[in-house]
């Protein structure tokens, strides 16, 4: 079977999309609990986990996905301002938790 020059270019165009999404997911992974910063600000990928002692300002239901600084990116992970370049967990929390407004 031939491949088309319009064959060619839709492939090429497809996996050139693939590669950059493949990127895209690289740069953005999943932020570590055990990452600097996130231990300074108390991030738990499960809320549920966060000791209450520790940081009395966790109040039940407080959740990075009900929290001002959080864009979605899917139902499980979202962008976060105070984690720049990374994912949270959208279950997670940290201490700079703010209500949506």
């Amino acid at each position: 079977m031939k491949t088309t020059r319009r064959q060619f270019m839709i492939y090429s165009a497809s996996g050139l999309a693939t590669l950059s999404l493949a990127q895209q997911a690289q740069a953005q992974a999943l932020i570590a609990e055990t990452e600097p910063q996130a231990v300074a600000l108390g991030y738990k990928a499960l809320a549920t986990a966060v000791d209450k002692a520790k940081f009395p300002k966790y109040v039940d239901g407080q959740v990075c996905s009900n929290c001002q600084l959080y864009v979605s990116k899917s139902p499980e992970a979202g962008a976060c301002a105070i984690f720049p370049g990374k994912l949270v967990a959208g279950p997670a929390w940290c201490n700079a938790w703010v209500k949506k407004a």
